[in-house]
């Protein structure tokens, strides 16, 4: 864990290529929690380091760096610099979020293990959505609109992994658990994207739709009204890349690779 005395922006955007509609969304890769969100934690520091070991998508930034620098049309980057345990980014903020049901809404009050993380009801979730989350979405918003503008469309990669074995706040933990795991949305996901997806990540074995984890991520201003903004979620089970939790083998130059193949067949359309 990383902690900071004061709030940073807690997200940023790297600039691609103008010409490049893809905008790689890497939302649960950091560990860092600043100082005054720590203290609303309950966890001891032992506790919560091996609790970031399991929540956190280790590595995907490098993943989307390695797969960026590598793509000959450099896509857009949205990476999130703040842990998912200070806002989770893609939850809904309000009943919409299934995952409330378990303590892990926008704001989760339990851990992986469904013990408590925060006091329930979260004292501090106002706080922390008014000045962690709608910032957030805001910016990716823009990030969207950008790309609508320069190039007539968006395409929303949203990089993420899952470990090989279920943890207990997983609503679907009984569900196939394949190496890659494609989430699609109806309305966001056309065939061509994800055709070009399957294809890009054959080398790291079979992929599967919805499955263990379902959907992908898209700003709510665009969601479901605007066909120019297509999405995909890229689920990476963890041991395909990781000696889990955290160590990365030669895997993760792999996963890069194909990523890098999907931005390649996707910037062109």
């Amino acid at each position: 864990m990383n902690t900071t005395p004061t709030a940073p922006p807690g997200h940023r955007l790297l600039p691609g290529s103008p010409e490049s509609p893809v905008l790689l969304h890497v939302p649960h890769g950091a560990r860092v929690i600043p100082s005054d969100v720590r203290r609303g934690i309950v966890l001891d520091d032992a506790a919560l380091e091996r609790e970031l070991d399991l929540i956190t998508d280790a590595h995907t930034r490098e993943i989307a760096e390695q797969a960026a620098q590598a793509a000959g049309l450099t896509p857009w980057r949205f990476v999130n610099e703040l842990s998912r345990l200070v806002v989770d980014p893609e939850r809904f903020p309000d009943e919409r979020e299934e995952m409330r049901a378990v303590g892990m809404g926008a704001v989760y009050t339990r851990t992986t293990q469904r013990a408590p993380l925060r006091a329930e009801p979260a004292a501090d979730e106002a706080h922390l959505l008014a000045t962690y989350f709608d910032p957030y979405a805001e910016a990716m918003t823009r990030a969207v609109d950008d790309r609508l503008a320069a190039t007539g469309r968006a395409v929303i990669i949203d990089v993420h992994s899952y470990p090989s074995r279920a943890l207990p706040y997983e609503l679907h933990g009984d569900d196939p658990r394949p190496p890659v795991c494609l989430g699609t949305d109806p309305f966001h996901t056309p065939d061509a994207l994800l055709a070009a997806a399957r294809e890009a990540f054959a080398p790291l074995g079979e992929s599967a739709l919805n499955t263990p984890f379902a959907g992908t991520y898209v700003p709510l201003r665009h969601y479901g009204r605007d066909a120019r903004v297509s999405a995909l979620m890229l689920e990476v089970r963890r041991d395909v890349y990781l000696d889990e939790p955290v160590t990365p083998h030669d895997g993760l130059a792999k996963t890069a690779a194909a990523l890098a193949g999907l931005i390649e067949a996707v910037s062109h359309g």
